[in-house]
């Protein structure tokens, strides 16, 4: 289909630039641009204030979305332990003057566009949300995680600017972490004809046969319109080069006046490509829908052609191929934009984790945005797709089916859950009743996948437990014998939901509960949790267990464990906030990859120290490792599997070395040296070349070396960013878990700077829509500056509003 002739048939418009935004106030109705007062719920466009579509926001700040204005605000100590979980920001009940925020937003419609269905899309704001267009109440949505959609049709102006008002109530929180506040996902203005495919209206099941695939197309056409009208619709799959490999026609079905019609089409694909962990082929749905002759509507839907199965005894099954998962659970804040990620940041992401040998991520706990999910469908990523909590009533159901019709053409999901840790109500018979209606929910929309739940309540097969499709555990240990569970339940299939909980900080080696930092050494977890050596060592004999999800992937905002403040992050993992790996990392890396891994711990640093023993351990899956000092040997040791090595040696500066054997010959070394005094910035880009659409990022990593180039693993310095050329800084980090440093800048002429914590941090930056040579300045006093260029490079822009 040309695209062009797509173009005037449906338009999705991005809606992230020119907004305006405020803080209101929860308790002030001046300070809250005079929110009910007047009539707004009385009489229609009559609300004043920041309501009313001629209300004067010139002085209110312009941004962009996705925007996160709890990463904005400075970190506060409080006793009050939603604040604390949330990471010391001052959003909540006990902050009126900074949990409400508005948005107001002018776009214009064209003539054109008269007769058409208009609707705006919401991707998620958090939370407790109202929308207003030129004054008209479109309604509230109260969740912060799931999309939405409010139809314009009636309210919108074509020969005047439309004023679209947003008011984000973050005073209640949803969760026990970090969770943002704002509108931090896309928007989209979405047009179409009457006769169109329906809001997340198709469905792609697949069938893998021996050399074919038997596809399954279920397609929801709309007839918004007062006459009944013929409808046909024809689908086409294409691959991933652009070839059709399958059409399907269906006869003309007469639809109702303001009716809706299900198609259900069988169509053969022959040796179809299958999505996998490597190769994660995806297919392409076009639907075209026409009305009598004419073309009213083509839609494409994004699928992928492969076989999942869970098996009691033996775990995960992806196209017939036994898989062990190798998951992480990971929150959605990243340094620098708290929640408000661009695009390209989740991909960053999901590169970070399949580097380390993570083939599956669990969403905890909440629904994610659709470009995570996107991301893992790209790159061969598994997914466990999670709804916020357990519950009954048309709120909670309707935020689950929200999330599975968004959601459930995914290939990357493997697995729905539909909540996490409910103590209230997983063990009793109210909390077994909504499940049993939660999993109703869901397979009635999509019977391909099984439900789970992340339980943390030891042997219970009563209550959630008992009614879901694949039992959760959310830690072994927590008051339990899993081999007494799966002989009492031989036909529940298990997956660890959620292990480890590890605490480790980057580049630190004894616990500083005075700064707030915890050992790397893997010794560090809360009582329910475990070092990653034993919980690998304890499913590693237990091939029942599918596999499991490690908490976390990444450090993220709140819940700081152990330790509270000046602490205001946590610690769970695997890479800090930035994705800088930790010690651990590698310990995974080792046993998750098949590439030869060894890795060297701690740094060789340790003035004031010498003549100490210093305990040094190695991850690696080398056969055996010996370990130098200076030249010396240390001793030559073999690696037990899923183990480590470890050595105390009395400290002397200079060199120290690891040399990996297999089969008694070397196949790798690494050292870690004593380095003289920082001398030096060095700035190292995840990419060289970004696209020029105003929204691709890169990400910098900022060294400390010395004379010679090496990293010095215990510098602090204060680092001070410039950008010229077509791009912006939108967030800098360095993934110290007791750092109170802005992540942010919102003043125009503000200095943007970041102490590096053990020898690291980080900038963002992001295009502009000019192509040209961005240019990032590193400075620090005392050191020689570093300069990087970034490409700006010529692309197709998304079309926006």
């Amino acid at each position: 289909m040309d695209k062009n002739v797509n173009q005037t048939l449906r338009e999705r418009l991005l809606m992230d630039s020119g907004w305006r935004f405020a803080l209101g106030h929860a308790s002030d109705i001046k300070r809250d641009f005079d929110y009910w007062k007047g009539k707004p719920f009385a009489k229609q466009a009559e609300g004043r204030g920041a309501i009313h579509p001629d209300f004067d926001d010139s002085d209110w700040r312009e941004v962009c979305l996705p925007h996160d204005w709890a990463v904005e605000l400075d970190f506060e100590h409080s006793s009050d332990n939603d604040i604390d979980y949330h990471g010391y920001k001052p959003i909540g009940r006990p902050n009126p003057a900074t949990s409400i925020g508005w948005y107001r937003k002018r776009f214009s419609v064209a003539a054109d566009d008269k007769g058409k269905r208009l609707s705006i899309e919401f991707d998620g704001i958090f939370r407790d949300s109202q929308i207003w267009l030129n004054g008209y109440y479109l309604g509230r949505h109260e969740s912060g995680y799931t999309s939405f959609r409010c139809d314009i049709t009636d309210c919108v102006s074509f020969d005047g600017p439309n004023v679209l008002v947003v008011r984000a109530d973050a005073s209640q929180v949803e969760g026990w972490f970090y969770e943002g506040a704002g509108i931090y996902r896309h928007v989209w203005l979405v047009k179409s004809n009457p006769m169109h495919v329906a809001h997340l209206g198709t469905y792609v099941v697949s069938e893998v046969g021996d050399g074919f695939a038997e596809l399954t197309l279920q397609t929801s056409i709309v007839n918004e319109d007062d006459l009944e009208k013929a409808c046909t619709i024809e689908s086409a799959i294409y691959d991933a080069d652009g070839r059709c490999v399958a059409t399907v026609q269906s006869e003309p079905k007469p639809i109702g006046a303001w009716k809706e019609y299900e198609f259900n089409q069988r169509v053969r694909v022959e040796q179809p490509r299958l999505w996998d962990l490597d190769t994660p082929h995806l297919y392409r749905l076009e639907t075209t829908v026409r009305e009598g002759e004419a073309l009213t509507d083509v839609y494409e839907t994004s699928f992928g052609v492969r076989s999942i199965r869970f098996d009691p005894d033996l775990g995960f099954f992806l196209n017939g191929r036994h898989v062990v998962i190798q998951g992480v659970c990971c929150h959605q804040d990243h340094a620098g934009v708290g929640t408000a990620l661009p695009d390209r940041l989740q991909y960053y992401r999901i590169e970070k984790l399949k580097e380390l040998g993570v083939n599956a991520y669990r969403t905890s706990h909440h629904p994610p945005t659709p470009e995570l999910l996107e991301a893992c469908d790209r790159l061969g990523m598994l997914v466990m797709d999670e709804h916020r909590q357990v519950g009954c009533g048309e709120e909670i159901a309707n935020q689950l089916r929200s999330l599975v019709r968004r959601d459930r053409n995914h290939p990357s999901i493997i697995l729905w859950s539909i909540g996490n840790e409910e103590g209230g109500i997983q063990d009793t018979e109210a909390g077994a009743r909504a499940a049993k209606t939660m999993k109703r929910i869901v397979h009635e929309l999509d019977p391909t996948r099984l439900v789970s739940y992340g339980g943390n309540n030891g042997g219970q097969s009563a209550g959630i437990n008992g009614v879901v499709d694949v039992r959760g555990w959310n830690y072994w240990k927590i008051g339990a014998n899993l081999d007494e569970y799966h002989k009492e339940h031989p036909q529940t299939p298990m997956i660890g939901s959620e292990e480890a909980s590890t605490l480790c900080t980057r580049g630190i080696y004894e616990n500083d509960e005075e700064r707030g930092y915890v050992s790397s050494y893997d010794e560090n977890f809360p009582g329910w949790g475990s070092g990653s050596e034993e919980w690998m060592n304890y499913y590693a004999k237990r091939p029942y267990l599918a596999g499991a999800f490690v908490w976390t992937g990444f450090d993220y905002r709140g819940e700081p464990l152990p330790y509270r403040w000046p602490c205001i992050s946590s610690q769970f993992g695997i890479m800090d906030t930035c994705g800088f790996p930790k010690d651990n990392y590698f310990y995974y890396q080792s046993w998750w990859t098949d590439q030869t891994v060894l890795h060297l711990f701690p740094h060789w640093n340790w003035p004031g120290k010498e003549g100490q023993d210093i305990d040094v351990r190695c991850f690696s899956n080398c056969e055996e490792v010996e370990l130098f000092l200076n030249g010396r040997s240390i001793g030559r040791k073999q690696m037990p599997h899923l183990g480590h090595l470890s050595w105390m040696v009395p400290y002397e500066p200079g060199v120290l070395m690891a040399k990996g054997y297999r089969d008694g010959q070397e196949i790798s070394s690494v050292t870690r040296e004593t380095t003289s005094a920082q001398s030096a910035l060095q700035l190292i880009p995840d990419r060289s070349g970004i696209d020029a659409d105003g929204e691709d990022v890169s990400c910098i990593t900022v060294q400390i070396v010395d004379d010679l180039g090496r990293v010095v693993p215990i510098a602090d310095n204060e680092v001070i960013f410039t950008v010229t050329g077509p791009g912006v800084l939108i967030g800098v980090g360095n993934g110290n878990p007791s750092s109170h440093e802005p992540d942010k800048y919102i003043e125009s002429d503000a200095v943007w700077k970041r102490k590096a914590f053990n020898g690291l941090c980080m900038a963002i930056v992001q295009s502009t829509k000019q192509t040209g040579e961005l240019c990032l300045t590193a400075e620090s006093s005392g050191l020689a500056a570093a300069k990087v260029n970034i490409q700006t490079k010529a692309c197709k822009v998304r079309p926006s509003t």
